[in-house]
């Protein structure tokens, strides 16, 4: 069984994460969407629990034929894919911006553990501009981002910044 994790922030999911998870039913037989605790020096805007929700509410909905969990995690990435028997690590690539810090990861992670390869999927034209950070600024500023998430985190969204 070929298990892949796809790991993120998550803050919240967007159209573009969800395409990422639909082309994974190519590649493995098993994912992990693996939703980071903490994320570095910002804090996120939703729980953990809230984007676990999120992520669990969108990916259902997609009708994958593979097994699909979503958890998240507060540990050092390949430790977390270790632990979890994985045998790939997913990530996106939107733009060449990207590929400088995915590059170093990549590295440093090989360094790590040889065993547990990292495949990049390139995004979908459509995609390459969304992130989670202009989601949220648009959304905050009272912008339309229903092109970008599904309904869930639109309605999600707006409670945030409504309050």
């Amino acid at each position: 069984m070929k298990i892949g994790m796809y790991p993120g922030t998550f803050d919240p999911v967007t159209v573009g994460h969800l395409d990422i998870i639909k082309r994974s039913e190519k590649l493995v037989d098993k994912l992990i969407v693996a939703i980071a605790e903490h994320p570095g020096p910002k804090e996120p805007l939703f729980s953990i629990a809230d984007r676990v929700k999120l992520v669990q509410d969108d990916v259902a909905a997609l009708g994958l034929k593979i097994e699909i969990e979503v958890t998240g995690f507060d540990d050092l990435l390949i430790h977390y894919a270790e632990q979890r028997n994985v045998s790939m690590i997913l990530r996106g690539l939107r733009a060449v911006s990207d590929f400088d810090y995915e590059f170093q990861m990549t590295g440093m992670n090989y360094q790590l553990n040889p065993d547990i390869q990292t495949v990049f999927l390139m995004s979908q034209d459509r995609y390459q501009f969304i992130s989670s950070r202009f989601v949220k600024e648009i959304c905050r500023l009272g912008g339309n981002i229903e092109k970008f998430v599904t309904p869930g985190v639109k309605e999600a969204l707006h409670k945030k910044f409504t309050k």
